[in-house]
């Protein structure tokens, strides 16, 4: 089998109720998926490998809500965002493979996947800089140019021993090209002293609003 998480990035639940359940091959895999929110809470799930049909329904009925093809490998290890609209079966299902092999000592690994219809720019840039830092954000970004419904490369960022708050980093997103304006910062915690971490940052729109979430959906993937 494959090793799955499902993200619930479908923002218009005025048109599905309060969560989704996850069928794949028959099987229900996930069940009561909020929006925004993930299954596991940490770790995977193990899913059937090779070529599927996913099902999104609506928690605790019959009712469907979106279905999808997938094609997982077995062993590998997945992040599926549904996202787009329930409405009008516009709902598209972006599959990232993961790679959660430790960083090098001193490192942290971000990335991000951008499952915000509604976010404005055709893309967005990342800055990932220690927390507190008072000096403008400047080129290049940590990740750029991430379009909507894909999924970026992991960037390396070095480790950052300064806390404030419990938090080691501050998120700045831009549209891609431009460091003005900001369209949403966030505080973010990654690393220790004595071991890296790896974080993936969901990007959603707000619920039943179309627009960008000022809150990334932050993954836990390593330490």
């Amino acid at each position: 089998p494959a090793q799955v998480r499902f993200v619930n990035a479908i923002q218009d639940t005025a048109q599905y109720g309060t969560a989704l359940d996850i069928d794949v091959a028959g099987t229900k895999d996930f069940t009561d998926v909020p929006f925004p929110g993930f299954q596991p809470s940490s770790g995977y799930t193990k899913i059937v490998s090779g070529g599927s049909a996913l099902q999104g329904i609506q928690t605790g009925t019959t009712i469907p809500v979106f279905i999808a093809d997938i094609s997982l490998t077995a062993s590998a290890q997945y992040t599926l965002v549904a996202t787009g609209f329930a409405t009008n079966n516009d709902v598209v299902l972006i599959s990232a493979l993961d790679n959660n092999l430790p960083p090098p000592t001193g490192q942290e690994n971000f990335r991000v996947i951008n499952a915000s219809p509604s976010s404005g720019p055709a893309a967005v840039d990342i800055y990932i800089v220690p927390v507190g830092s008072t000096t403008p954000i400047t080129p290049p970004a940590t990740i750029s140019n991430v379009a909507y419904r894909s999924a970026s490369t992991y960037a390396s960022v070095a480790y950052n021993p300064n806390f404030v708050q419990g938090f080691n980093y501050t998120m700045f997103v831009t549209a891609t090209g431009t460091t003005s304006p900001i369209l949403f910062s966030q505080t973010l915690s990654a690393g220790s002293s004595s071991a890296g971490s790896i974080r993936t940052l969901v990007l959603t729109d707000q619920q039943n609003i179309n627009q960008l979430n000022p809150s990334a959906l932050v993954l836990n993937d390593l330490n």
